[in-house]
C-alpha cells in the first residue's frame, strides 16, 4: 500500500513536470503577447474614464502602430487598384492610413470605458496565420468576441468581430467610393475622417 502511494505521488510529480512546458509555451505565445500589451495600454488609457481622444492617442498610439501591420492592411483594403498607383502614391496612402487607423481605434476605445478586456492565453492556427481570441465588454456588461489575425511577424493584419465581421473587408467597402477618385480621392477621405475625429468635441460625462 505504501508503495502504491509513493508510485502515485511520483506519477503526479512527473505529470506536473511534463505539463510545465505546455503552460510556459501558452504563457509565452508570441502571437498572444502583442495583444496582451495592447490591451494593457487600453486599460491604462481608460483607467480614469474615457477622457478625450488626444489623451487616449498619447497612451495607445505607439502601441497600436506597432501591433498592427498597417502597410499590409491598406494594400488589402484598397484591393487590385493598389498596383496601379505610383510608388509615391502608395507611400502616401500607407502613411495616411496608419494615422487614420490608429485614430479610428483610439476613438472607438471610448466605448469600452468601464469594461473589461480578456485574452485567451493561447492562439490557434488558421492557415499561415495565428488567431488570438479575446472578449471585450463595456460598462453595461455587453460582450463582444474580438479575434485578431496575427501574421508570421506577430503583427495583426485583420480583426474579426464576433468571428466573422472583418475589419479590413469593412474598410474595403468604405473605401470603394473614395477610390473612384483614385489615390487622391482615398487620401482626401482618410485625412478628412482623421481630422474630423480629432476635432470632435468631448461629450460631457454622465
Amino acid at each position: 500500500m505504501r508503495l502504491n502511494r509513493r508510485s502515485l505521488l511520483a506519477a503526479a510529480a512527473l505529470l506536473a513536470v511534463l505539463g510545465a512546458p505546455d503552460a510556459v509555451r501558452a504563457a509565452d505565445d508570441p502571437a498572444v503577447a502583442p495583444i496582451q500589451r495592447l490591451y494593457a495600454k487600453f486599460e491604462e488609457a481608460l483607467k480614469n474614464g474615457a477622457g478625450d481622444l488626444k489623451s487616449r492617442l498619447a497612451i495607445v498610439g505607439d502601441t497600436l502602430a506597432e501591433t498592427f501591420d498597417t502597410p499590409a492592411m491598406v494594400r488589402t483594403a484598397v484591393g487590385p487598384k493598389w498596383k496601379s498607383f505610383k510608388p509615391e502614391q502608395q507611400d502616401a496612402l500607407t502613411e495616411t492610413f496608419g494615422k487614420y487607423f490608429v485614430t479610428l481605434y483610439a476613438n472607438r476605445l471610448s466605448q469600452a470605458a468601464g469594461g473589461k478586456f480578456e485574452v485567451k492565453p493561447q492562439s490557434e492556427t488558421r492557415g499561415p496565420n495565428r488567431v488570438v481570441s479575446t472578449r471585450v465588454s463595456n460598462k453595461d456588461g455587453d460582450e463582444s468576441d474580438v479575434d485578431y489575425v496575427v501574421n508570421a511577424n506577430n503583427q495583426v493584419q485583420d480583426v474579426l468581430l464576433n468571428g466573422n465581421v472583418s475589419e479590413v473587408a469593412s474598410m474595403r467597402a468604405s473605401f470603394a467610393d473614395p477610390l473612384k477618385g483614385g489615390a487622391e480621392g482615398l487620401l482626401k477621405f482618410m485625412r478628412e475622417r482623421t481630422d474630423g475625429m480629432l476635432a470632435a468635441k468631448v461629450s460631457p460625462r454622465e
